[in-house]
């Protein structure tokens, strides 16, 4: 049995981890999309997201063989070998790039007039934007279990345990995210970042998860500082309304 295997429980904590890491760039894109919806139904968008995600990870896990199929070139384009595995990661990083720049336009040039109601977004748009994506993000998780466990075992209850993690941290990121105009605007520069990590992935141009994920915990951190320092700010001129 796995369980009594201390390399299998090794595996299973830093698996549990880097699923967890790797699910971030997920729950950023999920906490976004979901805030288009009615406030009764962020909840279940983020759940019924996440659960797609557990879902779809285990079945490519589950179809292994297919996975590393994936890898074989199909055509070469420019001397460039590309594979059905290539293919993805181009089209979700399109994908992600076209999403983030359209967000990035309704925020900066104001999607609609003053006074009047945004477009209506439907559940069923979200949920299916939610669950392309995360086909995409998905394989590169699944890939990254696979060279790192050798118990399929492991592999699943890993997913099981970072998407349970994961649900518990999407509602306090969502509603992090939308109370804070610039925090939802650096998320969408993230996964403008990520959509073009992915292309790059896609091209064969390697380039290392360390470097990315630095740079998304060193903005966050400048702009944590930035929050910090504009709340004193707004207290300073609050006592000072007081005073006069």
């Amino acid at each position: 049995v796995w369980l009594a295997d201390p390399n299998a429980i090794a595996a299973l904590i830093t698996l549990t981890v880097m699923e967890i890491v790797l699910g971030i760039d997920n729950i950023i894109f999920i906490s976004i999309l979901s805030g288009k919806l009615p406030v009764a139904q962020q909840a279940r968008a983020r759940s019924l997201g996440l659960m797609a995600a557990m879902v779809t990870r285990i079945l490519l896990l589950l179809s292994i063989t297919w996975i590393m199929r994936l890898t074989t070139p199909l055509f070469t384009i420019a001397s460039q070998a590309i594979s059905g595995r290539d293919l993805v990661l181009i089209t979700g990083g399109l994908f992600l790039l076209w999403k983030a720049t359209v967000e990035i336009h309704h925020k900066v040039e104001g999607a609609e007039t003053p006074g009047e109601d945004p477009p209506a977004v439907s559940f069923a748009s979200v949920i299916f934007q939610i669950m392309l994506l995360d086909i995409v993000f998905s394989l590169d998780s699944v890939i990254t279990a696979v060279g790192m466990a050798d118990h399929i075992e492991v592999m699943v209850t890993a997913v099981i345990i970072s998407v349970g993690i994961m649900m518990f941290a999407a509602a306090p990121i969502s509603t992090f995210v939308e109370r804070h105009p610039t925090v939802k605007m650096l998320a969408l520069a993230f996964l403008l970042m990520i959509g073009l990590t992915l292309v790059a992935e896609g091209c064969d141009f390697h380039v290392p998860k360390g470097y990315v994920y630095f740079a998304m915990a060193f903005s966050m951190m400048v702009e944590m500082l930035n929050l910090r320092a504009k709340k004193k700010q707004e207290l300073r001129h609050e006592r000072a309304r007081e005073i006069a």
